[in-house]
């Protein structure tokens, strides 16, 4: 059976946003219709603590080009975007959260640049209305990101962005374990370009991503892309070896033509725990790669659909 064509497809990953779940569709409808009526949008509950679900069914059931899937768990949110995108049938696809800071209203912008020969639109928040503490934290994982694993990218830009099909599918490749949407979309390459839209006060919810879940977050995408810590982890142990050796060196001559008594326990030991640390700080860190490759070779899956409404199967 040949797979029905959808022009536009929305997908928006939904966790602890259920109040603003109504008034996205009637933006989102109102909006994708101004392009038109042939369009899909996929909301994929990703375990809400709210009712999120049930107000997915109400509006499946009022319009069935609204695609419900519920995840089994709480996979997180870039398990949750694979698993909406994996089921996009839209020649162009449109990536956004659920909670309204990015208005709905901008896809007509976004779809006028990427119509006039791009790939992929990102939405640049050039004023974002988070809260300070976000902005410091994505400023800092940013920071962090390029540092440690050379991969320049745009702290002003989001989720929100429209992708070719050919984007999609071809980002369906990907299936590692630990996964940075944003990291594969800017790794992918293709013709891509920024677009400015406005970024709204957030009505409904709030924020899931607290510190400990920020640094957890980073951590995994930098571990994810870049091995660069464990070659930083070598130039400094050859560094520390190095140093230790002219220092050893310059004891054993002083202590052949001087009569000078080689004191100096407690720094002696201040070494040896500073040397200790830094042994078990590498191989943590390796320790670290090595599970990430133990994850990988269970092949499990990214994630596990337990129910779903007006879903078309096929891929």
């Amino acid at each position: 059976m040949e797979e029905e064509k959808v022009h536009i497809s929305v997908v928006s990953p939904v966790y602890g946003c259920s109040t603003s779940l109504l008034e996205l569709y009637i933006r989102l409808k109102k909006t994708l219709e101004e392009i038109t009526p042939d369009f899909e949008i996929i909301l994929v509950n990703d375990a809400s603590p709210d009712n999120a679900w049930e107000v997915i069914k109400e509006i499946c059931q009022k319009d069935t080009r609204v695609k419900g899937i519920n995840l089994s768990r709480n996979f997180g949110q870039h398990y949750a975007l694979t698993a909406g995108l994996d089921y996009t049938r839209g020649e162009w696809v449109v990536v956004m959260d659920c909670d309204l800071q990015d208005s709905p209203e901008e896809i007509i912008k976004l779809y006028n640049m990427v119509v006039s020969g791009y790939d992929i639109v990102l939405g640049k928040r050039i004023i974002r209305k988070d809260v300070f503490l976000k902005r410091i934290a994505s400023k800092l994982f940013y920071f962090l990101f390029y540092l440690l694993t050379d991969v320049k990218m745009d702290q002003t830009v989001g989720t929100y962005r429209i992708m070719s099909k050919n984007v999609v599918v071809n980002f369906r490749k990907f299936r590692e374990q630990s996964r940075f949407f944003g990291g594969i979309i800017n790794w992918m390459g293709f013709n891509v370009t920024t677009l400015e839209i406005k970024h709204e006060d957030r009505k409904y919810g709030k924020t899931s991503y607290n510190i400990s879940k920020l640094v957890k977050m980073a951590l995994n995408n930098i571990l994810s892309f870049s091995d660069k810590l464990l070659k930083v982890s070598i130039k400094l142990g050859f560094t520390l070896v190095i140093i230790s050796g002219i220092f050893i060196s310059y004891k054993i001559i002083q202590s052949l033509f001087s009569e000078t008594k080689l004191i100096g326990w407690s720094s002696l030991i201040a070494t040896v725990l500073f040397s200790t640390g830094l042994i078990v700080s590498v191989l943590g860190i390796i320790g670290i790669y090595v599970g990430k490759v133990f994850e990988q070779t269970k092949e499990r899956p990214l994630y596990i659909i337990a129910e779903d409404i007006n879903l078309n199967e096929q891929k």
